[in-house]
């Protein structure tokens, strides 16, 4: 798809692994459920890995529980606790990115977050980070949670802006997968979240950025090309 370059009007982001580094709030609490349970700590490495796959996932690897087990639920609801004790503590805007959120906001090009995360957990982890979007969507504000493009929709339409004027960026497959479901320009987040075996290179994304400074640059790289062609001649 074409990068919407001169005509940007709106940068969605993932929340997990994208626009925000929240793995130090997520590995204590692995490490706490697994003590639990009598385990050993886990390496981080392979906590961080999981994140953006949200809770479920998490107790998958913590506890090696199928989802269908009896003990599933409460751990899931265990985990939820001990994370919602220690939220937004640990966890930090990727580098780069409040510089960001500024440009696009001095640019007057809106901003919004799409996430799988619960709406709770979201918005007070927006709060204590006092990250401010003009569209926040999580899986209780649509029917049909990513990779469906419905969360993708929505925030254009809260944004004011068309979805080929419109950028998404991800750390995940279902990310790219609903971005480009969705019509917008796909941005690959390769700094996130992203497990073993897996490669932002395989999701199909318009571009890729390997480092979260990296995405300023690219945003407007096209803008910069057409102002330099424009005062060439």
């Amino acid at each position: 798809m074409k990068h919407p370059g001169e005509r940007l009007r709106a940068v969605v982001f993932d929340l997990d692994g994208t626009l925000v580094d929240t793995a130090d709030d997520f590995v204590p609490v692995v490490q706490a459920l697994r003590a639990e349970a009598g385990l050993e700590p886990m390496h981080e490495e392979r906590i961080r890995a999981t994140v953006s796959n949200g809770a479920r996932a998490l107790v998958r690897l913590a506890l090696g529980l199928s989802e269908d087990d009896a003990l599933f639920e409460d751990r899931r609801l265990r985990l939820l606790e001990l994370y919602a004790e220690i939220l937004g503590q640990h966890a930090r805007p990727y580098p780069g990115m409040p510089e960001l959120l500024g440009v696009l906001e001095s640019r007057s090009v809106a901003w919004g977050v799409a996430t799988n995360k619960p709406r709770e957990l979201t918005h007070t982890l927006l709060e204590t980070l006092k990250l401010r979007p003009g569209s926040v969507v999580c899986p209780e504000d649509v029917t049909h949670r990513k990779p469906h493009p419905e969360s993708l929709e929505l925030a254009c339409r809260e944004l004011n802006c068309r979805s080929e004027d419109s950028v998404y960026v991800g750390d995940h497959a279902r990310d790219i997968e609903a971005g480009r479901r969705a019509g917008l320009y796909t941005v690959a987040a390769a700094y996130g979240y992203i497990e073993p075996g897996d490669s932002a290179a395989a999701w199909g994304a318009d571009a890729i950025v390997n480092h979260s400074t990296e995405l300023q640059a690219h945003l407007f790289a096209q803008e910069t090309r057409v102002e330099v062609a424009g005062s060439a001649t």
